[in-house]
């Protein structure tokens, strides 16, 4: 009878999901850098860091389909090699730091078996736009339970309405930016 009661209390008190098998891997802000690249005609790139970044992977034990991450960066944290130029990046011309102070990529649900190259679709969502790019992944496991990811997103920044009215001409700024990611998380 014990049992029972115990067995109706947790199906009725706990959710599912968190009965489910899973890990959860937290980002070190430490190590970890994301680092951005927009190419300029007959100029040095614009290149950027940002130093304040968020992000987890929660790996689903069961079945390995329904694994998922979430990474975001504070635009407002941006370091940029054109300083002078950094309130201009910070405007409403580029990333309107003010109305969307978050960028995000989010990776939905993917499958994932201890690989150590996985290529998925993620969303970015940045200034409002939210659109699905592909992503390739390197894994580096260092230990049981520190783990390396390198990656490099590229995408359109007039996709996104990055650089609006002269700025959005790609004759000078070019409209691809590359976004390198050297990741480490733990296991939580």
């Amino acid at each position: 009878m014990k049992i029972k009661i115990l067995t109706l209390i947790l199906i009725f008190f706990f959710p599912i999901h968190i009965l489910a098998a899973k890990e959860i891997w937290i980002l070190d802000k430490e190590l970890s850098t994301i680092t951005f690249d927009i190419p300029v005609f007959l100029l040095t790139n614009v290149k950027g860091k940002f130093k304040e970044i968020e992000g987890l992977v929660e790996i689903d034990l069961d079945k390995n389909k329904k694994n998922k991450a979430v990474f975001s960066v504070n635009i407002n944290s941006v370091e940029i090699n054109y300083n002078k130029y950094r309130n201009l990046l910070l405007s409403n011309i580029f990333f309107d730091e003010k109305n969307f102070p978050i960028a995000l990529i989010d990776t939905k649900k993917f499958s994932y078996k201890n690989e150590k190259e996985l290529e998925t679709i993620v969303e970015l969502n940045i200034k409002g736009f939210s659109q699905d790019v592909p992503l390739k992944i390197e894994i580096i496991r260092l230990a049981e339970e520190l783990v390396q990811i390198k990656s490099n997103l590229i995408f359109s920044r007039t996709a996104y309405q990055i650089g609006l009215g002269k700025w959005s001409s790609t004759a000078i700024l070019k409209d691809k930016i590359n976004i390198n990611t050297n990741l480490f998380l733990y296991k939580n």
